[in-house]
């Protein structure tokens, strides 16, 4: 009866090793669109409270859709607000399918996850960032939209 149970537990004690070998993200939070609609009124919000100024991070942004998303891509608005209040606004396409219709991103069932990195930053002031997402599509509603996470972590490669 013995053996199994110290199985068990090398088994369990390997599996946490495993997972505490890489890094945990400083910041990683993900905002659900109710009805998997992103309406224009509907603007995501991220604060973020950045340690140093020099440190490099990489940012990802994740954006979860269904497979009846009914476009290619999908243009939304970044803004950014920096401890000290300056702000910033900047536009960004997320390619969701290519010309010939096959994902971009990965798709699992009836989910399809498109990412967008933008690695090696360093932030101009520490302190709490605000950033916020806004639909930036003609129409009203962004249909078959799931959530959108958005991610800091801090870059390995520390050289310029």
């Amino acid at each position: 009866m013995k053996q199994p149970v110290v199985k068990l537990f090398l088994v369990a004690a390997l599996i946490g090793f495993l997972a505490s070998c890489g890094e945990t993200p400083l910041y990683t939070k993900s905002f659900s669109f109710k009805n998997n609609q992103w309406k224009q009124d509907m603007k995501p919000v991220f604060k973020v409270n950045i340690p140093d100024t020099v440190n490099y991070y990489n940012i990802t942004i994740t954006l979860r859709t269904t497979t009846d998303y009914a476009y290619s891509n999908l243009w939304f608005f970044l803004h950014s607000k920096t401890p000290k209040g300056q702000t910033g606004r900047e536009p960004i396409l997320m390619e969701i399918a290519h010309p010939d219709g096959s994902w971009v991103g990965e798709k699992s069932g009836t989910i399809v996850t498109t990412t967008a990195g933008f690695n090696h930053r360093k932030f101009p002031q520490k302190g709490w960032y605000t950033f916020t997402f806004e639909q930036g599509i003609t129409q009203e509603v962004a249909g078959e939209i799931i959530d959108i996470s958005y991610t800091v972590e801090r870059d390995e490669n520390q050289e310029q």
